[in-house]
């Protein structure tokens, strides 16, 4: 199936296409045009003009507008689900975990969006100023700009266009080239909708032309971008003055404390490494743990990963499908490589059938080895032995990235010293820093990224401010 451009409500067709292979099969599964610069200014200058009646548009309406398309998500989850286990290989369970949370991404959007509000300001309340009728209100900033990438290739693209549409904005999409077909169904639910306003969404595919357009252009107020650091420093150096939302990469890690459940933590770090084939921007790399109680948990790991079934992603017991391509693969085998020559021990993995490599745990890691110093983005987690907690959190925060972490213990002290000394947009406590709910402030420090996502606040990275002064 091919997924054709929206230029606004208008679907084109083009004859040139670009095939999506399916990770675990290798059969085509869909199909998509490569747009041009042209096509990219074009969608912006549509987006442009819809936002004059966007910005006019009653709440009520756009809350309507996203509420229809949740109703015909529910009524398609299936055949969602499959499209994204076509495309990227997701397993069928955890595909329609993903539709599911795309529906109360765009629920939220809504309840967030009817209780957003501004307030007033008491202009006499200095000796300069005087007594008058003063509030801020917050309004849309006209277009929104999102390129998102591979890994949710539904719920992160609901993360962006839900809270920009209801918030009164026009959106241009740039969904990642992996998942194209993904998209395309996604956002014909809106265009199509009884409630949609004409042209407030377009849809545009491609890679760097396309994405270096929409980053230069001035139409965009913002530009929300998921994706790497490197593509994250091009943004922020080409993309002029608008305001810029970057949700990048991280290096996740968790501190295990001898006064911790071993089973429960072994058996949660596991689900964290290695849920959606490592491939989670929040995804458990970096496991530091007590070393009264290393071996203990090194091998309670090691049993639990060993449980999860690695397979066909159609198949609704497998947790680990393949990874996206085949360079993923060869990076795997190559950060595994590097850090067995460096000294680290494999007790598990760091084997491959196809696109599917299975989860890996190294053991006897040291703070020097690339494995732990770089995002793996990978089935892989390394175990690092450290003598107390102020050796873990010293080791944690000594990383360029800064999205979440966590700790797993029972002492109530060392909890709350935890959530003031973790450089982290996110602290979770006994429990995986992979969690995430979509209703919570999400979002990074250092080079994992500035701004927030969660609908609340995404609506706040999409609106700007206007002060008003009745005298």
């Amino acid at each position: 199936m091919v997924a054709n451009i929206f230029f606004g409500s208008d679907e084109v067709k083009r004859e040139n296409l670009t095939n999506i292979i399916n990770p675990y099969t290798n059969q085509i599964v869909s199909s998509y045009p490569s747009c041009t610069k042209e096509d990219t200014l074009k969608a912006l200058s549509i987006a442009n003009e819809a936002s004059k009646q966007t910005k006019k548009s009653t709440i009520a309406q756009r809350i309507s507008w996203l509420e229809d398309v949740v109703q015909q998500l529910q009524n398609n989850i299936d055949d969602i689900a499959k499209t994204l286990c076509d495309e990227v290989g997701k397993p069928i369970t955890f595909a329609k975990v993903e539709v599911l949370r795309c529906i109360e991404t765009i629920k939220l959007s809504c309840y967030a969006m009817a209780n957003f509000e501004g307030s007033t300001i008491n202009t006499d309340a200095t000796n300069s100023g005087k007594k008058t009728n003063a509030f801020f209100i917050r309004e849309p900033v006209g277009v929104v700009a999102c390129i998102t990438p591979f890994n949710f290739p539904l719920n992160l693209v609901a993360h962006k266009i839900a809270p920009a549409l209801v918030s009164g904005n026009a959106v241009v999409l740039k969904p990642t080239p992996e998942a194209p077909l993904t998209a395309y169904k996604f956002a014909k639910l809106f265009i199509q909708s009884k409630y949609a306003i004409k042209d407030a969404l377009s849809v545009v595919y491609g890679d760097v032309e396309v994405g270096s357009t929409l980053v230069s252009s001035n139409i965009p107020r913002v530009l929300s971008f998921t994706g790497s650091v490197p593509v994250g420093n091009i943004i922020t150096k080409n993309a002029g003055i608008k305001k810029v939302a970057l949700e990048l990469g991280g290096n996740a890690a968790t501190f295990i404390d001898k006064s911790a459940d071993i089973q429960l933590s072994a058996s949660r770090c596991a689900f964290g490494a290695f849920i959606n084939s490592g491939q989670v921007c929040i995804s458990l790399q970096r496991i530091y743990v007590d070393e009264n109680i290393y071996d203990q948990f090194a091998q309670e790991l090691k049993t639990q990963t060993e449980k999860l079934k690695v397979g066909s992603p159609y198949d609704e017991d497998t947790f680990i499908g393949p990874l996206i391509n085949q360079d993923a693969i060869s990076r795997a085998k190559s950060w595994c490589q590097n850090a067995i020559d460096e000294g680290a021990v494999c007790i598990t993995g760091n084997q491959n059938e196809g696109l599917n490599f299975y989860p890996t745990i190294m053991t006897e890691v040291t703070d020097d080895m690339q494995i732990i110093c770089e995002e793996v983005f990978a089935p892989i987690v390394s175990l690092i032995k450290v003598k107390s907690y102020d050796e873990a959190i010293s080791k944690m925060n000594d990383s360029p990235y800064g999205l979440q972490f966590s700790i797993f213990t029972n002492d109530l002290k060392q909890t709350q010293s935890f959530i003031e000394d973790a450089s982290c947009g996110g602290v979770v406590i006994n429990d995986i820093p992979t969690l995430r709910f979509d209703i919570q402030p999400y979002g990074g420090t250092k080079q994992s990224g500035i701004g927030k996502e969660g609908p609340a606040f995404a609506i706040e990275e999409f609106t700007q401010i206007k002060s008003v002064v009745i005298c």
